[in-house]
């Protein structure tokens, strides 16, 4: 599970001296420019490649601690440059960056274990994600990334938006705000080349229909949600935004270490019983968090940091959620689903303690030496359990990219 020096996670600033370069490189075909700023008053940039109407947007960056779409973004803009066929008809636009504030707090470049990986953490509440603000936040309330996101959108008019996202343990898959015919094929056919599992059940994709493994179809707006305490609604996200125009979304998603658990789709043969212990567990590792905090709280300086409000608000998901996974039926009986919600489960407490603890350490807080054990006991046993292997960056990079270019030529056949 080791990454090579070599193979590390570019930062905001060397995408965006990239993108720089290629636009002075080819002038008349490619442009740079700022379409916002965060709130930290951070530049938000866009490239862009070629000059036909019809256009796909490509967004990275939208969840600081999933770094692969912005070697992705880098390696598609290489691609659209040099094959000539990808731009005949159609313009690419990248969005460098979503949230240059979050990246700038996630600071594992070259995770070499995921306890390397959590030591440097970082992921913001929901209501400060760029994507999934407009689901929690009303409208005079949304950010300014969020804002740029749907300017850049309003102007493009994309027939595709393809949002580069990924986790760090797991399989890949794709998410879908309508259906691409013809995409499960290309998808799965690189996975396999490229030995990544396909999560057949993804716990984020719990309940949707699925045009094929691993490609999961969002319900309509106004569908029963499969983990209904769960605060963020992707079908109120930004990428429900490009359907004014006609066009659809697709998230995709790589998995940093992969795990061969969860492409199993044979039956569980116990899945509601597994799910309320998945949920007992998830309130009890919660509650160790939870405990230090409490604990620690009237030593810390105020107010609320990024990453004290990104835990807390992850400890605050917990008790619905353990509840909504003790209700019966499951929304998916695999083992495949039942991996994927283990996953989910391990993730979530551990997360909040890796952000915890990082105040922690800022404050040189006596309970720090504690939390460190706990998050390094924590991410050993999410890789024992689920038998981590690292995906090679170069093959992150490359299936990411594959899917965007197979997404881009199959929704525009389904556009025609």
């Amino acid at each position: 599970m080791s990454l090579l020096p070599e193979q590390r996670y570019p930062s905001v600033t060397e995408i965006v001296s990239s993108a720089r370069a290629l636009a002075a490189h080819r002038p008349g075909l490619c442009a740079l420019r700022q379409v916002g700023v965060s709130r930290a008053g951070r530049p938000l940039h866009l490239l862009s490649v070629g000059h036909a109407t019809r256009a796909v947007l490509v967004v990275a960056g939208a969840h600081a601690n999933e770094p692969t779409g912005g070697s992705t973004l880098l390696s598609l803009t290489e691609r659209v440059l040099y094959q000539r066929e990808l731009r005949d008809d159609t313009s690419w636009h990248f969005l460098l960056c979503a949230d240059p504030d979050g990246a700038a707090l996630h600071v594992t470049p070259a995770p070499r274990t995921l306890f390397d990986y959590h030591r440097g953490f970082f992921r913001p509440a929901g209501p400060e994600q760029p994507e999934w603000s407009p689901s929690v936040l009303p409208p005079d309330r949304l950010p300014p990334e969020t804002r740029a996101l749907t300017r850049v959108i309003d102007e493009l008019r994309p027939y595709l938006q393809v949002t580069l996202h990924g986790t760090d343990l797991g399989g890949s898959w794709v998410q879908l705000t309508k259906d691409i015919p013809g995409l499960a094929e290309p998808f799965a056919k690189s996975a396999a080349e490229l030995h990544i599992p396909v999560e057949t059940g993804a716990s984020d994709a719990a309940g949707w229909p699925a045009s094929g493994p691993g490609v999961h179809v969002m319900p309509a707006p106004g569908s029963n949600a499969a983990y209904p305490s769960m605060p963020d609604d992707a079908r109120h996200s930004t990428w429900y935004h490009a359907h004014r125009y006609g066009g659809l979304t697709a998230v995709v998603e790589v998995p940093m270490w992969a795990s061969d658990l969860v492409d199993d789709p044979a039956p569980h043969p116990a899945p509601a019983v597994a799910l309320r212990q998945l949920g007992r567990r998830l309130l009890r590792d919660a509650l160790e968090v939870e405990r230090v905090l409490t604990e620690a709280l009237p030593r810390l300086p105020g107010p609320d940091g990024p990453l004290l409000r990104a835990a807390k608000w992850a400890l605050e998901l917990v008790p619905g959620l353990a509840g909504d996974w003790a209700q019966a039926p499951p929304a998916d009986t695999t083992m495949a689903y039942v991996g994927s919600v283990d996953a989910f489960g391990r993730r979530l407490p551990l997360r909040a303690a890796a952000m915890l603890l990082r105040v922690l350490q800022e404050a040189d807080d006596r309970a720090a030496p504690r939390l460190e054990q706990l998050v390094a006991a924590w991410s050993d046993a999410f890789a024992v359990r689920f038998r981590a292997r690292w995906v090679p960056l170069e093959d992150q990079v490359e299936h990411q990219s594959r899917t965007v270019v197979a997404a881009a030529r199959h929704a525009r056949d389904r556009a025609a």
